[in-house]
């Protein structure tokens, strides 16, 4: 691509850049020189040996239109706030060739310069409106057809674009996992909502390619391809050479990339229309012809700065400025159809006109639609709940005959076996929900012929086949990534994160993106999950703060994420149930968490006793998502709200009080961590002269400080009140770690504190 030479140097000094590039375009056209061919043929190659067409180039040179003049558009009006993003595409419009050249129901994961493939995956199916869409996202309108006002995405639900917003790299896992669920489907007989050979598309910029997400995507990808896995992603990395001001040095991605093994390379020049179409052609064929993981480096760069904001001309010179802006993709489109003859110059300047206008009119007339104006519009559909629906399905227990087949007969029924622990009736439900959702996948570190490094999937594989139960990488990103893909996928997924601390290092995948896509694409998408945690406190034998976590607070904080943690088998089994029926009916995203100390616990007050084990509930019968599970409900002295290893805590210390004071304690195990359910809890509050509180976690941040704040809103905060907490410290090593968290004396001890207060 020949350098453009700037018409009006003195001019380019001026500090709207957008305006810069505007008017160069117009000019260049203006005083174009050249001499044209003569038109071609629709169906003829645009210049001597494209590949693209002269109807291909038409059409992308008008995504590239549309994408600029969003961009332009976006820039003068959001001074008048009637637009509020402006992190343009500018530079980026060859992107559009990836749009045109896939297909409208491969999954695509944007990056947030995608105004180019956007416009041109529009073409896809009739009657669709890029201009209008784009419009009433910018203006952050509810009728924004895909996040209906919350956010200025791309995304469209019958174009199969899964929105995302700014994300740096944390799109590249799920979008692997996409591509691996489109083949793990023939492999469990699950039916796609796509067609069979679809791919997934990923872009993304230079910057991002470096972040750990990605690297983890990337890893993980090239290990798929050297299992002879099929993965058929297309990773798009649009190299425009910089990150907001840091530059990506020069050969940077090619070298990084070229030579890596397990993911295939291919670089496309999408500056250039006509040198790039084949380039790209031939990497979006390699991908749905081979299934395997491939690379598409396209060439771009960034015009205007990174946003609106980004006043380029205070940390760049005006010399390299100017020479960014020579490379315009859009001047090089306007120098390929003036010298094809495709367009005269004055078609083509009333077509960039004409796009202008259709821009400007469509956002003015989004800026005259609805907005979200109500705190219960906003978050509509950020955690849908049908309460009705969630029991029928819960309970459903139509296929008597899988259980038989996967338990052997009706005399070997889980509910017809003794009283078990924790772990075993877990692994019973377990194996009862595989038999019930055939769309259901397990997996994660060690939990397929191991079992779990607790058993809790001992037999699970054996029984469902490798298909269906299997373990990955050691990489807790991809474990929830590849969750995410299968959910995109209508499977039922339970990734296994093997302790709690795990968790945090991939918190983001729950955080950023599974529990916002339902938010963000206003309930059209969602990605439905339980996520198993081995989790909290009280491991003996084997400890360190990275196997006794007690961090729920990184959880709870997550909008629309259901978060429960049962301390006994029978709670175990309909809660799993429960959380089961929610992703499956309104498509929540849950974390159960498994308190580890109890998994193997049978006995409560002495030794031999057996009163912490528990027969297993019938298949119809489920827990109500926030129903706690009350200890001596006729108790009135003290009130002790729980939950996980606190619970059996809690009636040991009960007894001792009662003995010491002579209350009746009533113990409260909440089960539901994340939405407390307040109005139990106030409930219960009211009931009783005192209240005692017991959280395992850190006394910063933890469930107890949600508890009380339940009590005091209720107002049941004059009350005698206390709470039993972990100690804000790392978990240590040994028996030093029952130093910083609570024990059953402590509790005790804060009932005696109670008993002196008048």
């Amino acid at each position: 691509m020949a350098a453009v030479t700037p018409l009006i140097p003195a001019r380019q000094k001026d500090v709207n850049r957008a305006k810069v590039c505007d008017d160069n375009f117009v000019e260049f056209v203006s005083q174009w020189t050249g001499t044209p061919s003569t038109r071609p043929a629709p169906d003829a190659p645009i210049l001597p040996g494209s590949l693209c067409s002269a109807r291909d180039f038409i059409e992308l040179f008008e995504s590239q239109l549309i994408s600029r003049h969003l961009d332009l558009m976006a820039r003068v009006l959001r001074v008048q706030q009637k637009v509020f993003y402006t992190i343009g595409s500018s530079g980026h419009e060859g992107n559009a060739m990836v749009a045109r050249l896939t297909r409208h129901t491969d999954p695509a994961f944007l990056h947030y310069r995608s105004g180019g493939f956007m416009a041109e995956r529009f073409r896809k199916l009739p009657g669709m409106d890029p201009i209008m869409d784009s419009a009433l996202s910018f203006a952050a309108s509810k009728d924004d057809p895909i996040s209906g006002g919350r956010h200025k995405v791309w995304g469209s639900k019958p174009l199969w674009v899964l929105p995302q917003t700014s994300t740096i790299a944390s799109h590249l896992p799920k979008a692997l996992g996409t591509a691996v669920a489109i083949e793990q489907a023939r492999r469990i007989g699950h039916t796609l909502p796509i067609p069979d050979d679809s791919i997934t598309i990923c872009s993304f910029g230079d910057a991002s390619a470096n972040h750990a997400t990605a690297q983890t995507a990337f890893n993980t990808a090239a290990w798929t391809a050297y299992q002879k896995l099929p993965a058929p992603v297309l990773y798009v990395c649009e190299d425009n050479g910089i990150g907001i001001s840091v530059k990506t040095p020069n050969g940077w991605i090619a070298n990084s990339f070229r030579t890596r093994d397990g993911l295939d390379y291919f670089y496309a020049d999408g500056l250039d229309l006509a040198a790039g179409y084949e380039q790209v052609a031939r990497a979006v064929h390699h991908c749905r012809t081979t299934r395997r993981p491939t690379f598409l480096h396209l060439r771009t760069t960034r015009i205007m700065g990174h946003a609106g904001t980004d006043f380029e001309i205070e940390w760049r010179s005006f010399e390299e400025l100017m020479a960014v802006e020579a490379g315009d993709p859009l001047l090089r489109s306007a120098a390929i159809a003036l010298q094809s003859g495709v367009l005269n110059r004055d078609e083509l300047l009333a077509l960039y006109e004409a796009t202008r206008k259709k821009c400007f009119a469509a956002a003015e007339e989004a800026d005259r639609r609805p907005k979200l104006d109500s705190l219960a519009e906003v978050i509509a559909p950020l955690a849908p709940y049908t309460p009705d629906k969630v029991a029928a399905e819960a309970a459903r227990s139509d296929y008597q005959d899988k259980r038989l087949a996967v338990f052997g007969n009706e005399e070997k029924l889980p509910e017809k076996l003794p009283p078990r622990h924790l772990a075993i009736q877990i692994n019973n439900a377990l194996h009862d929900l595989f038999a019930k959702y055939p769309e259901t996948l397990l997996f994660g570190e060690d939990v397929a012929q191991k079992g779990g490094v607790y058993t809790v999937t001992k037999g699970l594989q054996k029984a469902f086949k490798g298909a269906r139960v299997f373990n990955t990488l050691l990489d807790e990103t991809m474990i929830l990534g590849l969750a995410q893909g299968f959910a995109n996928m209508g499977m039922l997924p339970m990734p296994e994160i093997q302790y709690l601390a795990y968790f945090h290092n991939a918190c983001d995948q729950i955080r950023g993106e599974a529990c916002s896509l339902q938010f963000f694409s206003n309930g059209q998408y969602r990605n439905p999950m339980v996520m198993r945690i081995a989790s909290l406190g009280y491991q003996r034998g084997f400890g360190g703060h990275f196997h006794n976590d007690n961090s729920i607070t990184a959880l709870r904080d997550i909008p629309g994420l259901v978060v429960g943690c049962p301390s006994r088998g029978d709670d175990a089994a309909t809660m799993l149930r429960t959380m089961m029926a929610l992703a499956k009916v309104d498509g929540r995203v849950c974390a159960y968490l498994e308190p580890i100390a109890l998994y193997m616990t049978k006995d409560l007050y002495e030794t031999g006793d057996g009163q912490w084990l528990t027969t297993y509930p019938a298949p119809d019968q489920a827990m109500v998502l926030g129903e706690e599970r009350v200890y001596f409900p006729e108790a009135r002295d003290l009130v002790i709200f729980s939950f996980g290893n606190g619970v059996p805590m809690s009636l040991r210390a009960a007894r001792d009080i009662e003995k010491a004071h002579g209350w009746k304690v009533r113990v409260v195990d909440l089960r539901w961590l994340q939405p407390l359910n307040e109005a139990a809890i106030a409930r219960h509050a009211a009931d009783c002269a005192r209240i005692l509180v017991v959280d395992e976690g850190r006394r910063s941040a933890g469930v107890g400080e949600g508890i009380i704040t339940a009590v005091v809103e209720a107002g049941q905060g004059s009350k005698p009140l206390r709470r039993v907490v972990g100690v804000d410290t790392y978990t240590p090593l040994a028996g030093a770690a029952f130093l910083v968290i609570p024990a059953d004396a402590d509790i005790v001890a804060m009932a005696g504190e109670l008993a002196r207060e008048r």
